[in-house]
């Protein structure tokens, strides 16, 4: 809001501008002389300042800041030169802590000196003398008169100027520095435009700079006006060569003459023919393509209708490729493209053996579950060329919108089919196999659940007719042989998940990564690095010490890259002509010192001193399995229990029950009731910013806490897992072999499972059993007393049923009970 004023009390005032003045630095507006403005404050220095000031009639410094996006100022040097000094009308509070003010500004004053910048700034300042504001000669008029008139054009071009303003003007023609400040208040100009002409002190040339400004608006409104009218002779222009298209049609028509747009109709209803649709998509494509002909090519809907129909023609709607079903050829294709994953292998030649009898055949949808590194990606691509199928990966980690799934909508710009449609025109065939990657990283947001997208995907009773946004019509994914491929299944959700056949991928043995070595990993690494393979050899201490030392891992993508890093070094050696290329180069254990640096892992890290409260236990995660380190401690207090480590609500129960268990059971193992309430103890789990959840720490935590209270070390070469309940039974536990393979790379000695989890041991490879003793227990009693040093425990047995005789009352025969 602003306005002018032009009373004598202004000029009573402007005569008596004190030399220091309270300064407000604006950002947004410039204030010229008698000019009112209102705007509002919200800097806490600009509100400093408002506050220590009465309600009306206070001088104060209106100042135009340099850097409009500076919070502060630190000096002159970031203001301009010249301000105004003003008065203050009225302030008004507002709810958001802001003030609404309005100002008048008097007369133009010099800033020579900031004496305060806190709690507000106070400046001193000195009257600006301008020149020539009194100049009335006939020049000067004619210079004013200039300047109305061309303001006078300029309001008749830009509607967003008001008529009554050439009113005010002409009523306040009171020299020429007054005159040009009062245009100036009026455009539309920008901050530093308007603080450059408030700090111009010749009136004349001031006058003349904002002639120059209206004469620059004025040439820009001619060239809006003149694209305007351009851009309306082109609109007529494409209606008229629309009814002259149309004419043309009708003439070529009557010729027999097809050219042009006509020639493309042709070639896409041949392509519709060719592409031998379903009656759906032929009736949806026929409509599109009688539209297309409708639409002039200048249109931006006719790219829209015609990529719809290219997509229509291009989808592969019947080209399938030939399985290949010799069984033992797609076995040995799989053995040598990936060694064991004897279960995957099993499944495919399963899948392949029911084709080959019944011809015809939903394809399944597997799910390949394991930790990074152990080969789920590329047995994709492996099965896909021991089938002779198309192979298509696409990768769903962190997608969020289902629009990638099921496509986008025709209405929006820029719209597509989703990726299933996408990998299907890029492999050209009905049946080929797409590989979803990471499906268990899918997430949700305000944009739709790509996981629930999924459900039609991937349900072989629906997706025969599946449904793409962009596309609309039904297409057929029964033929598609899907492989899913995940680190964890507890992140898919459990309708997704049923859908899928889940086939686990654990980690490999010492042994087996032993034989991908030489088998696949060091041969790829040596031509990848330029050497001749049969001249860099890798004995098998030196594959083992880089398994054991440099890559502990349930995979083998570390180790790759440990051997890609040896031959790189070899190659180095090799360029700078260190070593012939033809010389053979054993890498001996001894040497990855060199190659490597030094160890990452001692010799049996696994294997600790005994301690007490400390226990090995074992878990399993996206990554494989691992060891889990608990750590238990106590110390005077009121029989408080602490625990940390990152932990869910089902761990911290698993606290809470162990330590229920030690305190029912005190008299037998040894502890003093009273320990209960005279200290309080701390459980914790090592690597706290790893989140940790599950029931299978139980009778590690069990065990712990049983050492601490009774002071015996717990063995260091010992693990265990299981579920532990208030009366001690050791319940089952998942992800036993990935656990079991965990304590076998770590170097420990003996294992201790729940006797539920037997069956599962079948699963466990034989190298791990004879390097581990493995103990099934149904009773924490016998971990504490496998575990606990010097701990003596009489564990329960359970009691047998008895078999007595007694005569049956009415049939007199006997009965067993």
């Amino acid at each position: 809001m602003s306005g002018y004023s032009g009373n004598n009390s202004t000029k009573i005032l402007a005569q008596s501008v004190p030399n220091t003045l309270p300064l407000l630095p604006l950002v947004s507006v410039v204030v010229f002389p008698y000019h009112v403005a209102s705007f509002s404050v919200h800097r806490k220095p600009n509100i400093n300042l408002l506050n220590s000031l009465p309600t009306a009639d206070t001088m104060l410094c209106l100042a135009t800041q340099r850097d409009q996006q500076a919070e502060t100022i630190k000096g002159l040097e970031d203001l301009y030169p010249i301000a105004v000094s003003g008065r203050l009308i009225h302030k008004m509070y507002l709810p958001d802590g802001t003030i609404q003010c309005a100002v008048q500004g008097l007369t133009r004053v010099k800033l020579k000196k900031m004496t305060s910048l806190d709690p507000f700034a106070v400046a001193e300042v000195t009257p600006a003398r301008t020149v020539g504001g009194d100049d009335e000669s006939p020049a000067m008029m004619r210079l004013i008169q200039e300047a109305l008139e061309k303001f006078e054009t300029l309001v008749s071009l830009d509607p967003a100027y008001s008529n009554e303003l050439v009113n005010v003007l002409k009523m306040n023609i009171r020299g020429p520095g007054r005159f040009a400040d009062l245009l100036a208040t009026y455009m539309s100009l920008p901050v530093k435009v308007k603080a450059e002409i408030l700090c111009e002190l010749d009136c004349k040339k001031r006058l003349k700079q904002v002639i120059k400004l209206i004469e620059d608006e004025i040439a820009r409104l001619a060239v809006d006006r003149e694209v305007q009218m351009r851009t309306q002779v082109a609109i007529e222009k494409s209606q008229r060569e629309y009814f002259l298209r149309q004419q043309l049609k009708a003439i070529r028509s009557e010729l027999g003459d097809v050219e042009g747009t006509e020639a493309a109709i042709e070639k896409l209803k041949e392509r519709m023919d060719a592409a031998r649709l379903p009656e759906p998509a032929r009736k949806e494509c026929e409509a599109e393509i009688d539209r297309l002909s409708l639409i002039s090519e200048a249109s931006a809907e006719y790219n829209v209708v015609h990529t719809h129909i290219d997509w229509l023609l291009s989808v592969p709607w019947h080209e399938t490729s030939i399985d290949n079903l010799d069984l033992k050829r797609v076995r040995a294709v799989l053995d040598k493209d990936h060694f064991g994953l004897e279960e995957v292998k099993d499944r495919i030649i399963e899948f392949l053996a029911v084709l080959k009898l019944k011809k015809e055949l939903k394809g399944p949808i597997l799910c390949l579950v394991g930790p990074p590194g152990v080969g789920k990606t590329s047995l994709g691509r492996s099965v896909a060329h021991a089938m002779g199928r198309e192979f298509q990966r696409i990768s769903l980690g962190g997608l969020s919108d289902d629009a990638e799934i099921m496509g986008h909508r025709r209405t929006y710009v820029g719209a597509m089919p989703g990726r299933i449609l996408q990998a299907m025109k890029k492999s050209g065939k009905a049946n080929p196999i797409l590989m979803l990657d990471e499906v268990d990283k899918l997430s949700q947001s305000l944009r739709g659940d790509p996981a629930a997208a999924l459900l039609e995907v991937l349900d072989p009773e629906q997706n025969h007719q599946f449904v793409d946004r962009y596309l609309d019509v039904p297409y057929d994914l029964s033929r598609v042989l899907f492989i899913c491929t995940a680190n964890m299944l507890d992140t898919i959700p459990g309708p997704l998940r049923d859908r899928m056949e889940v086939i686990r991928l654990a980690g490999y043995t010492l042994e087996e990564k032993e034989a991908i070595a030489k088998r696949y990993i060091i041969p790829r690494q040596i031509e990848n690095a330029g050497l001749k393979p049969g001249n860099v050899k890798f004995p098998k201490a030196t594959i083992r010490e880089i398994v054991r030392g440099y890559t502990r891992e349930a995979g083998l993508r570390n180790f790759e890259r440990r051997i890609a890093g040896i031959c790189r070094k070899l190659a180095t050696r090799v360029a700078a002509e260190e070593i012939n290329l033809d010389a053979e180069v054993i890498i001996k254990p001894d040497d990855l010192l060199e190659y490597l640096g030094p160890r990452l892992w001692l010799p049996e890290a696994g294997a600790r001193k005994p301690e007490i409260g400390v226990v090995s236990g074992l878990a399993w995660t996206s990554m494989g399995g691992d060891t889990l380190l608990i750590e238990s401690t106590r110390y005077p207090g009121k029989g408080n229990v602490k625990v940390t480590g990152s932990l869910g609500d089902v761990m911290k129960e698993s606290v809470s029950t162990a330590l229920s268990f030690v305190r029912s059971n005190a008299a037998a193992l040894g502890i003093p009731v009273e320990d209960f309430e005279k200290y309080d103890v701390h459980v914790h789990f090592p690597e706290g910013a790893v989140p940790k959840d599950g029931p299978s720490a139980g009778v590690s935590i069990t065990t712990a806490l049983t050492s601490l209270y009774t002071g015996k070390k717990v063995r260091g070469d010992i693990a265990m897992t299981g579920e532990v309940t208030l009366r001690g039974k050791v319940l089952a536990v998942g992800g036993i072999k990935e656990k079991v393979l965990a304590a076998y790379r770590s170097g420990l000695k003996e294992v201790l499972l729940p006797k539920l989890n037997d069956k599962d041991l079948k699963d466990v490879p034989e190298e791990a059993k004879k390097a581990l003793t493995i103990t099934l227990t149904e009773d924490v009693r016998e971990n504490l007393s496998k575990a606990i040093i010097g701990l003596d425990l009489q564990i329960p047995t359970p009691a047998k049923k008895t078999r007595t005789k007694k005569k049956a009352r009415k049939s007199g025969r006997d009965t067993e009970e």
